[in-house]
């Protein structure tokens, strides 16, 4: 073939929508290719058009062609529509499982939602079926969840025998399991440590009824003084949560046991003087919460690059094997 007839070279793609977990494989020669594949594989509407292509690690705006020719096959891209906005709960890397803008949060939250509950468990289902490593950023409530689905049908889904699903059950019965010791051993500690200040009279008696509860009640009287003027100043810009992460952070002990990473990675990075607005803490109570939830969140996505690497071990395959992947989160 003469060089002056070589057709131009594709570059594969990957490419979803904001807000959305499924992604496209696209093979494009340049960006205007890649825009025109994106609307009609995405179903975008022609009213949404022009779409803006930015990158799914970091939200970078690709509009030269140059620049997408230097970037590596397999690429992921994200398609905003007119008017969308990035945001980085967007972001697809390290925390690949945040998908969802708070919104979406609250639409599949569980609360009081009539016949939302059949379809949650299928869209856990489904990110369970596109990477098991799932488990490890899921709630507590999400997996009580895909644990109280008929085994029969959590097979089905996922298109797998019922011996391995019923091994999966369990294996998320295990996980939840460890949560709750886990709290309860925290619970312990905190006790004790409570005991040691009560008997080296560290914490003063005028100091010592200072419990949330206490501090709840005297909510009104502590309006009247100084903090008026800061709760004025802040209201309105609180840290929108949803139902289910308020009600956790504020009834369960240990509460970043019980949240999924991506309210986990929500409450981290949310603005302290917000969320102590929201949650109507103090500023040292908010930061504790907040220091927590970073720490759980940093070892929930240890054990999950773990796994990625012991998927990347395990011949060239695209998933790490059921029986594999179920043997080695025992032994964390």
């Amino acid at each position: 073939m003469a060089a002056g007839s070589r057709l131009p070279q594709l570059k594969q793609c990957l490419i979803r929508q904001n807000g959305q977990q499924e992604q496209h494989g696209v093979a494009a020669s340049c960006l205007r290719e890649l825009r025109s594949k994106a609307c009609d594989l995405l179903a975008i509407d022609k009213a949404s058009e022009p779409i803006t292509l930015v990158l799914a690690e970091d939200g970078t705006i690709v509009d030269d062609e140059d620049y997408f020719l230097c970037l590596p096959p397999n690429t992921k891209f994200v398609a905003l529509a007119k008017g969308e906005k990035w945001s980085t709960s967007s972001i697809d890397g390290g925390t690949a499982w945040l998908k969802e803008d708070v919104t979406d949060v609250d639409r599949v939250d569980g609360g009081g939602g009539g016949g939302g509950g059949g379809e949650k468990w299928r869209q856990l289902a489904r990110q369970l079926k596109d990477d098991l490593s799932t488990i490890i950023l899921m709630s507590e409530e999400d997996l009580q969840v895909l644990i109280d689905v008929p085994c029969s049908d959590l097979a089905q889904e996922l298109s797998e025998n019922q011996p391995k699903i019923q091994t999966l059950q369990d294996t998320l019965q295990q996980v939840l399991d460890r949560r709750e010791e886990e709290r309860q051993s925290r619970q312990l500690l905190e006790l004790y440590l409570q005991a040691l200040k009560n008997e080296d009279h560290i914490v003063p008696k005028a100091e010592e009824p200072r419990s949330e509860e206490t501090a709840m009640d005297e909510t009104d009287v502590v309006d009247a003084g100084s903090s008026n003027s800061s709760s004025s100043r802040g209201a309105g810009n609180g840290v929108p949560l949803s139902s289910h992460v308020r009600t956790t952070l504020k009834e369960k002990s240990a509460p970043e046991l019980g949240l999924a990473s991506q309210d986990l990675e929500l409450v981290y990075k949310a603005n302290p003087e917000a969320l102590a607005l929201t949650l109507n803490w103090d500023k040292l109570k908010t930061e504790a919460l907040q220091q927590a939830c970073g720490e759980e969140l940093s070892r929930r996505l240890q054990q999950v690059h773990a796994l990625n690497s012991l998927r990347s071990m395990s011949k060239g395959k695209k998933k790490l094997p059921w029986g594999d992947w179920l043997s080695s989160k025992r032994k964390k």
